[in-house]
């Protein structure tokens, strides 16, 4: 008897190693453990950029002269972190970085990066990014099921600008839209997401499998009765305003009475770093600030205290990595804090006094060691199997048929009105976003409908197209 086919997964993002940011980490990671699950065949879908743009985006100068040499980058990043895995799929598509949105955006028809006989589950990793100026092939009618995963809160940062408020509203209809026509189901983070249609709230992201490492061995310290934590406070994080630091050093200077006796070590790198530094200096307190490193060095191990304001996060990935290994976290009572309410070493505060009380007790108790159950919580196994059951990504079933009309005369099926109206709606957004002048109003990046000769060239693509 033949074996039954294995559905393909393919999935998209808007970046890729070795820019360290979560759009380039978490699908990754995602894509690792779904094959470890060995149920689907798995492909990563990552942006492809031009030397001019890599040395804009990639840290240290660091160029690829292909798309080969980056994915043998990727895949021994990844297998420092999580040991051999089962392997998968990585394709590239023709990508172009915005200085002005700080982000990739997608360069032509990205569905054509697949072929129609493995297209069947496809989850975009940042859908409303991914979508915003596409031209081309319908995600729906390509893919038997589409998944978006809303990873930013991008009405957060808009607001933040000149004339923010005004801009959020656009955005806000505009990825109503966008995921709603080209997506089956939307997975938010948590809520601190925009709401869009067919939307439901899971966590499906895990930690590197250092931390939990690392953790591990803390708590055998700590059992063994030896001292694990001997640094006081710190925060990571990149270093520009919006990423919490606009709200640690407010609450360091407006409380440096009660909170005399605190040192703090700030580890960051960004286009903020020299007036974050300033203002810490400014402070009566022994707040210090240092250049980004990687989280899970050795030097973050011994801290006792990770606090973390920021709300501009969808989930923050460093709160995770800190209790991950055993930390004290402070964060903010807020949306995007939700799924660590359930760690006891996790004190949210809501009001400004509370976030002294606690920073000061955090400071003087130890932490309580993590439960094996709510350390598989933090892991990309347990967030693999979070995804499988919101995403609903069992194996297809026959479809229903229904009623022919000479069965049921001038019956007019809600749903099929329903597709009928969202069809229209996409060949309206597929038009507009075929005009260069429509696009470069709503900010796509000029002549980016078509991959240009330099990009065709080094994906070894035929010039005409995808």
């Amino acid at each position: 008897m033949a074996m039954a086919r294995r559905q393909h997964i393919t999935i998209f993002t808007t970046a890729s190693l070795p820019w360290m940011t979560g759009t380039a980490v978490n699908p990754l990671f995602r894509a690792a453990y779904l094959a470890k699950a060995r149920d689907w065949e798995v492909t990563l879908v990552v942006p492809w950029l031009s030397k001019g743009d890599q040395t804009l985006v990639y840290p240290n100068k660091m160029k690829f002269s292909g798309p080969a040499e980056q994915e043998g980058y990727v895949r021994r990043w990844l297998e420092e972190r999580t040991g051999p895995l089962p392997r998968f799929n990585i394709n590239f598509y023709p990508g172009k970085f915005s200085t002005e949105k700080r982000s990739i955006l997608p360069v032509g028809d990205i569905t054509e990066t697949i072929s129609d006989e493995n297209a069947d589950i496809a989850v975009l990793e940042e859908p409303e990014h991914l979508t915003w100026y596409h031209h081309g092939r319908r995600w729906k009618n390509k893919f038997r099921k589409v998944i978006g995963v809303v990873h930013t809160n991008y009405l957060e940062y808009v607001k933040r600008e000149r004339n923010g408020y005004i801009h959020a509203f656009l955005l806000k209809h505009i990825n109503s839209w966008v995921t709603d026509i080209y997506c089956h189901k939307v997975i938010r983070l948590s809520g601190a997401t925009q709401e869009v249609p067919r939307s439901v709230i899971c966590n499906v992201h895990g930690v590197n499998p250092k931390f939990i490492e690392i953790g591990k061995l803390k708590h055998q310290q700590i059992s063994q009765r030896e001292q694990s934590f001997f640094k006081g406070a710190y925060y990571i994080g990149k270093m520009v305003w919006s990423k919490g630091y606009t709200e640690l050093l407010h609450l360091l200077q407006k409380h440096q009475k009660e909170l005399s006796g605190l040192k703090m070590e700030l580890y960051g790198s960004g286009e903020d770093s020299d007036e974050v530094k300033a203002s810490a200096e400014k402070l009566n307190l022994d707040v210090r600030v240092y250049p980004g490193r990687d989280h899970a060095d050795s030097i973050f191990h011994d801290y006792k205290v990770f606090i973390n304001p920021s709300t501009t996060d969808v989930v923050c990935t460093t709160t995770a990595e800190a209790l991950a290994m055993g930390k004290i976290v402070i964060c903010a009572n807020h949306p995007s804090n939700e799924f660590f309410k359930r760690f006891p070493n996790c004190h949210m505060y809501s009001m400004e006094k509370e976030f002294v009380r606690l920073t000061m007790k955090a400071l003087t108790e130890e932490p309580i060691p993590l439960t094996e159950e709510l350390r598989h919580e933090l892991s990309w196994e347990a967030a693999t199997e979070r995804f499988v059951r919101v995403a609903d990504i069992a194996p297809a079933t026959p479809a229903k048929q229904h009623p022919s009309s000479s069965q049921r005369f001038m019956y007019i099926n809600p749903d099929e009105l329903k597709k009928n109206m969202e069809e229209a709606s996409a060949f309206f957004h597929n038009t507009i976003s075929g005009f260069e002048a429509a696009r470069c109003v709503f900010g796509a990046i000029p002549n980016s409908l078509q991959p240009d000769e330099q990009q065709c060239k080094e994906l070894g693509w035929r010039p005409q197209g995808l």
